[in-house]
C-alpha cells in the first residue's frame, strides 16, 4: 500500500469537505477497499472513515409507505429485519445470497452498490485495464471470457457488476440518496451505474466527493411482495459471484399478470432492468410460453463478448425460472440454499 493520510467524520458535512480533496476515498467497512489497496489496484492518498456518521444505520418506513436504507445498515441486519424481508423478499433473498455470512455481518447498504467490477483482468496488475488504467487497453477482450458482459458491453471493457443486492433494486425501481458539496440530489439506482462506452473508468453517477447515504424503495415496490424472487447461477453454491442472476418480481390479479418487473446481473456493467420484456409481459396469462416470450425479449440485444454465449442461453432460463417461482408466490421461508434454483427444501 502506498501512504495516506486517515481522516475519521464526525458529519455529513466534514464527510463531503474531506471526501473533495483530490485523491481522497471513503471507508465504512472496507471489505471492497481494503482488497483492492492491498492488491495496488486503489492507491487513494487520503481516506476518510464514514464509520461513525450519526443516522445512516437505520431502515426508515417513511410516512408515505416507502423504505429508506440507511448507507450504513449492514447487509445481515438489513436481509433479517422481518418487516423488510416481508415487504422485499427478493431483495432479502438477493442479501443472503452474496458474499459469506462473516461479510454481510461487515458489508453496508451502500458499499454493496459501490463495489467495484470483479474482473479478474481490472484485479490483475499486470494486465492492460482501461478502468484501472484509461487508455491502455481490455486485456479481458480475447482472454478466459466466461464472466464476462453478454450486454451493454463495449470495446473498451467487458467486465460486469457482481452486486446481488442492485439487482433486485434496479427492479423495484430504488432511488440513490446523495450528498455533495452542491447540496442533496437523488439518482434512480438504474441509471446510476454506468455502461463502459469509451469511458469504463467512469462506473457510476457520482461525481468527485459526492457521498451516498441512502437507499429508498418507492412505496409501490412492496406490492410486489406476494410475487418476487431472486435468482442467483454461480460456479459454486457459496460466496461466489453470479454468473447470470435475476429478481423477479409480479403483480398478480388471478392468473393474470397484472404488472411485471424483471432486472439481470452478471450480463453487464449494471444490474440489466428488462423494460421491454416487462411491458410485453403486462395484463397477460401466465403461461409457460408467455414466460419464454419474455425471456427471448429479455435478452434480445444480448451478444456474447468472448467464449460466453452460454451465458445468453442461462440468462434466458433463469428469467423463465425465475417468472415460474414467482407465479407460485414467495415462500413464507427462505430458500435452504438462498438465491439458487436448485433450493428444494426450506428453513426457518
Amino acid at each position: 500500500m502506498n501512504r495516506f493520510d486517515y481522516v475519521r467524520a464526525g458529519s455529513v458535512a466534514e464527510a463531503i469537505a474531506a471526501g473533495a480533496e483530490p485523491g481522497a476515498a471513503y471507508l465504512a467497512a472496507g471489505t471492497n477497499l481494503v482488497d483492492l489497496m492491498k492488491g495496488g489496484i486503489a492507491r487513494p492518498e487520503r481516506i476518510v472513515d464514514i464509520t461513525r456518521l450519526p443516522d445512516l444505520d437505520r431502515i426508515e418506513r417513511l410516512p408515505d409507505g416507502a423504505t429508506r436504507i440507511g448507507a450504513l445498515v449492514r447487509n445481515s441486519d438489513l436481509a433479517h429485519d422481518p418487516d423488510f424481508a416481508r415487504s422485499y423478499p427478493a431483495v432479502a433473498e438477493a442479501l443472503l445470497a452474496g458474499a459469506s455470512a462473516q461479510l454481510r455481518n461487515a458489508a453496508t447498504a451502500a458499499g454493496n452498490v459501490l463495489q467495484r467490477t470483479r474482473c479478474q483482468y481490472f484485479y490483475d496488475v499486470a494486465s492492460a485495464c482501461n478502468k484501472r488504467a484509461p487508455g491502455s487497453g481490455c486485456e479481458a477482450i480475447g482472454g478466459v471470457t466466461r464472466a464476462h458482459a453478454v450486454l451493454g458491453w463495449s470495446a473498451h471493457c467487458i467486465a460486469t457488476n457482481p452486486s446481488d443486492f442492485a439487482v433486485p433494486l434496479a427492479a423495484l425501481d430504488a432511488v440513490v440518496e446523495i450528498e455533495g458539496s452542491a447540496g442533496r440530489r437523488e439518482v434512480a439506482l438504474e441509471a446510476f451505474h454506468r455502461l463502459p462506452g469509451d469511458a469504463p473508468e467512469r462506473e457510476t453517477a457520482l461525481e468527485a466527493g459526492e457521498l451516498v447515504v441512502a437507499l429508498r424503495l418507492p412505496p409501490e415496490a412492496a406490492g410486489f411482495a406476494a410475487h418476487a424472487r431472486y435468482l442467483k447461477v454461480r460456479e459454486r453454491t457459496s460466496y461466489a459471484f453470479a454468473l447470470v442472476s435475476a429478481a423477479v418480481a409480479l403483480r398478480m390479479e388471478g392468473s393474470r399478470i397484472a404488472e411485471a418487473r424483471i432486472a439481470l446481473g452478471g450480463v453487464a456493467l449494471k444490474p440489466w432492468r428488462c423494460r421491454e420484456a416487462e411491458a410485453a409481459l403486462a395484463d397477460r396469462e401466465a403461461t409457460p410460453e408467455a414466460f419464454r416470450a419474455t425471456a427471448e425479449a429479455a435478452l434480445a440485444g444480448a451478444e456474447p463478448s468472448g467464449d460466453n454465449a452460454f451465458k445468453i442461453e442461462l440468462a434466458r432460463r433463469i428469467v423463465v425460472r425465475g417468472l415460474t417461482l414467482a407465479r407460485a408466490g414467495t415462500p413464507e421461508r427462505v430458500p435452504a440454499l438462498p438465491a439458487s434454483p436448485f433450493a428444494g427444501a426450506h428453513h426457518a
